[in-house]
């Protein structure tokens, strides 16, 4: 299915109101909750925030469907696989780490879909307790067919990598290719359909929902624009299916019920509640026009913010394609120690500051206040450009997850896929450093004190 042949509604945190054209007037009008609703259908309300929460904050939608989503059998724990949130099997790992892509399996060799195909990388916190986040990769190569997965920990940002991504919602159908991105946030159940082999990268926030920026001296436009974000458009199945499964995320573990019925069956929505896309090259980049390197967070595209100002518990971050014409400067990102965690991947091209070794559908991860910056290749080319306007990261998109939580790396990604010899770009770094003359001199022999 192309892009063509689906509809969206443009705005970010909107209030939408939408329904399937085969059912005019599904929505009630003038309330939420009526005695009986159009067609017969039930009325259901998905709430993202307490009741209570402050109207700027408060997010939910109403949704008519024709079953309740009540009516499955009980839950029952599966097999997790490489998910997973226990922090303290594993030693934390303070080094300079990246990987290598995730192989995929032939079809023929092994079926996996998008959710068997999920391994955390790393995280930190507890979804009990709602506040952390943890980072994924998946691959796939096998649509979900009879199945929906939801998670009740947070809010999913999928970045496909390589292969596009069917997605069926409760509130309507969105294709994501890659250089897109979308946004399932905690509840919202969903199905992943996939033409042959697909590769990707997910973030989950248990503490809130993300939003936009604050834009602050920049102003009222810039970096994503509200405009650009697309929510789909009501769109519903009336379909009995025997042992359809629902697959539950609670608590960093899964879950499987089971009822006979398509969950896709929402023929009306109205409300602020709802998964969205994005597409990467709508950015609008700022950066600087006279010298020095502007920090990177003015490539923020989305934020969830903890209670501490201006902190982040996770920003998605992208480096697109850009002018370069700062003068008398070192372009690439400068070496640098933070008190953020930064997991970086490549969905396509070259990054600038490390062109060998990693690779789109890779990761590198430079951990809390651990050392990083451009390889010794980047530092002595950049060192000795001429400055001359230039055009970077062409054909290039490298996005970053970075947060204020110290991560700690699984066991799974301490053995899978790691590059073992990345410590290796920073030691044919030379030392350039030469005292004056009157330096080496000491000093001068000449002169008498005077006493």
């Amino acid at each position: 299915m192309s892009n063509d042949e689906l509809k969206y509604m443009s705005g970010f945190g909107n209030e939408f109101a939408s329904e399937d054209p085969r059912c005019p007037g599904a929505l009630p009008k003038g309330q939420n909750s009526p005695q009986k609703c159009p067609y017969g259908l039930y009325a259901e309300q998905l709430s993202g925030s307490a009741f209570t929460a402050p109207r700027e904050s408060n997010v939910r939608s109403w949704l008519y469907r024709i079953r309740p989503s009540v009516l499955h059998v009980p839950f029952k724990n599966i097999d997790r696989g490489l998910i997973t949130h226990d922090w303290n099997k594993v030693l934390p790992n303070p080094n300079q780490l990246r990987w290598m892509p995730t192989e995929i399996p032939k079809v023929k060799e092994k079926k996996v879909d998008f959710v068997q195909g999920l391994s955390t990388v790393c995280g930190a916190g507890d979804p009990g307790s709602r506040h952390g986040l943890c980072i994924y990769v998946y691959i796939c190569n096998t649509s979900m067919n009879n199945k929906c997965f939801y998670t009740s920990d947070g809010d999913f940002l999928i970045v496909p990598q390589k292969g596009s991504l069917l997605i069926t919602t409760e509130f309507g159908k969105m294709k994501v290719d890659p250089n897109e991105i979308c946004v399932i946030q905690q509840g919202m159940r969903f199905n992943v359909a996939v033409e042959g082999e697909t590769r990707g990268y997910m973030l989950e926030v248990f503490d809130g929902h993300f939003v936009l920026p604050n834009l602050g001296p920049i102003g009222a436009n810039g970096l994503a624009n509200p405009r650009d974000f697309l929510t789909p458009v009501a769109w519903f199945e009336d379909r009995d299916v025997k042992g359809y499964k629902v697959v539950s995320k609670y608590q960093g573990h899964l879950f499987e019920a089971q009822q006979d019925h398509s969950p896709f069956d929402v023929v009306a929505w109205h409300g602020n509640y709802a998964p969205y896309k994005y597409a990467l090259d709508k950015f609008m980049t700022i950066n600087t026009v006279d010298f020095d390197h502007a920090d990177p967070s003015i490539f923020t595209l989305l934020t969830c913010q903890s209670l501490k100002p201006g902190t982040a518990i996770a920003d998605f971050v992208i480096f697109p394609p850009r002018w370069s014409v700062s003068e008398h400067t070192f372009r690439p990102p400068y070496y640098h120690r933070n008190c953020m965690s930064e997991y970086m991947g490549l969905i396509k091209g070259s990054y600038e500051a490390k062109e060998e070794g990693f690779v789109p559908g890779g990761g590198t991860l430079h951990s809390m206040m651990t050392p990083h910056g451009p390889d010794a290749q980047c530092f002595e080319t950049a060192s000795n450009a001429d400055l001359k306007p230039q055009r970077i990261a062409e054909g290039t998109m490298a996005f970053m997850f970075e947060s204020s939580l110290s991560l700690t790396v699984t066991e799974w990604a301490n053995k899978n896929k790691v590059d073992a010899g990345y410590f290796k770009c920073w030691q044919p770094l030379k030392k350039h450093f030469s005292l004056p003359k009157t330096a080496e001199e000491g000093p001068s022999k000449s002169k008498k004190q005077k006493h």
